[in-house]
């Protein structure tokens, strides 16, 4: 069968049920797509979907909703997306927002371009960045450009951002600042343990500590701190 006669009949499939369910590589898992229009190109090697208007791609653990979704590759393995794009995955407790996200299913990366921001619900954590990837399987996102991070007693900058979910870790690096219960920490590289609210800070170190006469309510005790002292 030739790659445009089997982009029709995809094509054709998708038109006459709007969740069309495809089987990847062979595997149980089941993935649909949506959308108010959809265009099709047919020309060899260039064969692509696309939906558009309340577009969605849903999967068994993750679903993607945006303006447009172009979908390529063997079953459907590659999206591209913009216009208020939201990806949610409910069995990690993640949802991400950006202008445009491209999507590879197979290896179940997530990449952003512009403005994107990341809510881990698990771990109650905020990250903002200019560019986002994100890896679902492993659970480490890398941030970069403009970096922000928010949590209950944490704020923190940088250029560049390593966030590994599982472990609930940061490494921070790029002129990176924390502000942790009122003190504020400056390092070459600051990494950081949310659970066992640790700080290690590496290279020309500086730091801010908050004392009882400078604020009579700050009862709480700052994070040790590992590596060279903050001065």
């Amino acid at each position: 069968m030739s790659s445009g006669v089997r982009a029709w009949r995809i094509a054709a499939r998708l038109a006459l049920v709007p969740l069309a369910a495809l089987a990847a590589h062979g595997e149980e898992e089941r993935v649909t797509f949506s959308g108010d229009r959809m265009e099709t190109v047919l020309a060899q090697g260039r064969e692509r979907t696309r939906l558009s208007g309340n577009a969605k791609l849903i999967s068994e653990d993750t679903e993607i909703s945006a303006g447009t979704i172009e979908l390529y590759g063997d079953d459907f393995d590659f999206a591209l997306t913009s216009g208020g794009v939201r990806v949610v995955n409910p069995k990690q407790g993640i949802e991400l927002t950006s202008d445009s996200l491209f999507y590879n299913r197979r290896d179940r990366v997530a990449r952003t371009q512009g403005s994107a921001v990341l809510i881990d619900r698990e771990n109650e954590i905020v990250v903002k960045g200019g560019f986002l990837e994100d890896w679902e399987e492993r659970e480490e996102t890398i941030v970069q450009i403009g970096v922000r991070i928010f949590s209950d007693d944490l704020v923190a900058r940088a250029e560049l951002a390593r966030y590994d979910r599982a472990a609930n870790t940061l490494e921070l690096s790029g002129r990176p600042v924390v502000t942790w219960k009122g003190d504020e920490y400056r390092a070459a590289r600051i990494f950081i343990d949310l659970d066992e609210d640790t700080i290690r800070l590496e290279g020309t170190v500086s730091g801010e500590i908050a004392t009882e006469s400078e604020d009579a309510d700050a009862t709480a005790d700052p994070p040790a701190v590992d590596g060279e002292a903050a001065q």
